[in-house]
């Protein structure tokens, strides 16, 4: 079900029935059977596919967020390939790993280029999406970025990358000051890292939440592992809640050693991927670790998803970005149905004019021209003990609990501020 603005566009019927194939299983060539690794996955050979490419972090302190995307991209693929592919051509995805390296990601690029890829996506750092994103505009090839969310991404200019799961720094903090202002919450603390990422947050805190009675900042390297000094500074301001959203690679730290200091307050995390910080955090995260999420995990067609999603990988949870990877393959595949081919400037034209209703998210998805998300509505949820709901999970004893949905964020303009 894809709404369109210039046009109508829905998932094809025969893509439909393969879902319904995959939710039952059975069939040879089970689409559900897990997907082997490696640099290309799926049907068909280079001269008869169409190509879509991973570019992201397999490795390196942005890896778990990477690996869920490119998984997410992956069951896309064999979904679609079990219909009977696109316009009968199967699907390739072809991965590489930037290792969270501004060069790495541009030179995959090039390379996807070179090798017929009509489109990438799957960038976590910003710093690599900063440098990556110029050369997709020169390139003219669309680039979709899934948590990369520093404001300098995009310009006015920006024609061929698409934010998918995280806005722009600018309006990540707006959901959050919404919340407070909701539970009348006035004293906040931070830690952000010292990268284009973590300024960019540090700069929307002050500008969203300066208006509090006490905002505390705390600046740390993007390495860093022990942050006792830093929240050993932070509990002298006495703060309400701890926000760790400029600091992705320090949230599981930030949220057990907050705990372990006493400080007995909630941390906000930076759209992180749930069973790490579980896994990281254990108890000290139930009741206290809250995040943003991009998809909506109380809906029917997230936990269809996800059921077959956890079945299929080995991951033991779908996050929002397997989600957006789903989306990323699911609308390009539409694009290039749609467009009649795998013209690339064709394919960012149509996306521009599209808006997409794409399963398990929380909102829909649509661009401005310069590419930033125009109605994100991200969903706070905290983490808490109970089973999930059946199948959901890989036998999880806990699930993310909504705590509020935000109005639609204002989309960022580059250079002009909102």
């Amino acid at each position: 079900m894809m709404a369109m603005m210039a046009r109508a566009a829905r998932l094809p019927v025969m893509w439909l029935l393969a879902l319904v194939l995959c939710a039952c299983g059975g069939a040879d060539g089970d689409p559900a059977a897990p997907i082997d690794g490696g640099a290309r996955s799926g049907a068909g050979t280079a001269d008869t596919s169409v190509a879509i490419g991973f570019v992201g972090e397999l490795s390196g302190p942005f890896a778990s967020w990477g690996v869920q995307t490119r998984d997410g991209m992956r069951m896309a693929v064999a979904d679609i390939n079990a219909a009977g592919g696109v316009d009968g051509r199967p699907l390739e995805l072809v991965e590489r790993d930037t290792g969270g390296a501004p060069g790495e990601g541009v030179a995959a690029l090039e390379g996807m280029v070179e090798d017929g890829v009509v489109a990438a996506g799957g960038i976590i750092s910003s710093d690599v999406a900063l440098a990556t994103s110029r050369a997709a505009e020169e390139l003219q090839i669309p680039l979709f970025l899934i948590k990369a969310g520093a404001e300098r991404i995009l310009t006015q200019d920006s024609r061929y990358t698409f934010r998918t799961c995280l806005p722009a720094a600018p309006m990540i903090i707006e959901p959050l000051a919404q919340y407070l202002e909701q539970e009348g919450i006035t004293s906040a603390a931070a830690i952000v890292a010292d990268y284009e990422w973590g300024q960019s947050v540090r700069a929307a805190l002050e500008a969203e939440l300066g208006g509090l009675e006490s905002l505390h900042i705390e600046v740390a390297p993007v390495p860093e592992q022990d942050f006792t000094t830093y929240l050993r500074a932070i509990a002298k301001a006495e703060p309400s809640v701890i926000i760790a959203s400029g600091h992705p690679p320090g949230t599981g730290p930030i949220t057990r050693q907050s705990a372990d200091l006493g400080l007995d307050v909630s941390v906000v995390g930076p759209n992180a991927v749930w069973p790490a910080i579980i896994e990281s955090v254990g108890e000290a995260a139930f009741g206290r670790y809250a995040d943003h999420d991009c998809a909506d995990f109380a809906s029917e067609d997230y936990q269809e998803l996800a059921t077959r999603f956890v079945e299929s990988t080995d991951n033991v949870f779908m996050d929002d970005d397997a989600i957006a990877g789903y989306g990323i393959v699911t609308m390009v595949a539409q694009a290039v149905e749609d467009t009649g081919g795998t013209d690339r400037v064709a394919i960012a034209e149509y996306l521009h004019a599209s808006s997409f209703d794409l399963p398990g998210y929380a909102f829909e998805m649509a661009w401005t021209p310069w590419g930033e998300l125009a109605r994100a509505q991200p969903i706070l949820s905290i983490a808490e003990h109970g089973a999930a709901p059946e199948g959901v999970t890989a036998g999880l004893d806990w699930y993310p609990t909504p705590l509020f949905q935000s109005q639609p964020l204002e989309p960022y303009v580059p250079d002009e501020g909102r």
